[in-house]
């Protein structure tokens, strides 16, 4: 039986044999979602967009890694024949452009962030398909998106993210309905602010932070291990009559009047 995490002391998770690629799995959920299977036993592949590892400043060395730009549709292709098997594929690739600058209002923009949180996500779960098939984990295979608080809510500086990321939504279920007959399952975790290299400005502003935490119940920003947390639960065993569902976890964002 697999150890607990060390971010869940009284709760362990078991994926040992388990063929897991978790897109954007370099930082922030995407990292936290890859440690947490790695160290539950899952044989783990992540992706970024440097050319190799050894880019990095973080010590990748236990997952193997590929290069992937999840706009590019050759990437895309690549990234999905270079896999022997696959059991988990976990969406949390992207960024919010305006995170980084970038207007999403302007139409181009608006069209970059539609292909990188919602078209590329079609286009390799499409590409991973004959190997999510070809799964015998228990419960079946799963497909993970990682979607937002943007899914549910109108956030001005970014229409582009925030109406992939409902779309996204969308995707799962339909997933979800088409996939269903190969004993694949696809759900979504909504994410709240979570504390991360893309959300830096936000939660490096006590200001801000307070503003935000007058409506989170649970009154503190989110973790990416918190994120991880549900991930793995969604494509256990003990998830395996759950499918086509967004689960959110905000502290109670999504609740509050």
């Amino acid at each position: 039986m697999a150890t607990p995490t060390a971010a869940w002391p009284r709760i362990s998770f078991d994926y040992r044999g388990v063929q897991v690629l978790v897109t954007g799995g370099t930082s922030g959920i995407g990292a936290a979602v890859a440690a947490a299977y790695l160290h539950a036993g899952a044989s783990v592949t992540i992706t970024g967009t440097r050319a190799n590892a050894r880019a990095y400043d973080e010590d990748l060395g236990a997952y193997r890694y590929l290069q992937l730009d999840v706009t590019d549709k050759a990437g895309i292709a690549r990234v999905a024949a270079e896999l022997p098997a696959l059991d988990i594929l976990v969406h949390s690739g992207g960024i919010a452009l305006a995170s980084i600058g970038i207007d999403e209002s302007e139409p181009d923009h608006f069209a970059t962030a539609i292909e990188m949180h919602l078209t590329g996500i079609y286009r390799l779960s499409h590409a991973c398909l004959p190997l999510l098939k070809a799964s015998k984990l228990e419960g079946g295979a799963s497909v993970i998106g990682i979607a937002s608080m943007s899914s549910y809510f109108g956030i001005e500086i970014v229409p582009g993210y925030g109406a992939a990321k409902a779309g996204l939504v969308q995707l799962m279920k339909t997933f979800a309905v088409s996939w269903a007959r190969y004993g694949i399952r696809a759900n979504a975790v909504a994410a709240g602010l979570v504390v991360s290299r893309q959300t830096g400005g936000l939660a490096g502003n006590p200001d801000t932070v307070a503003h935000l935490l007058q409506r989170v119940p649970l009154q503190r920003l989110g973790q990416p291990e918190d994120i991880a947390a549900g991930v793995l639960f969604l494509t256990s065993p003990a998830s395996s009559w759950t499918t086509g569902q967004t689960l959110p976890i905000c502290g109670g964002f999504s609740i509050a009047g």
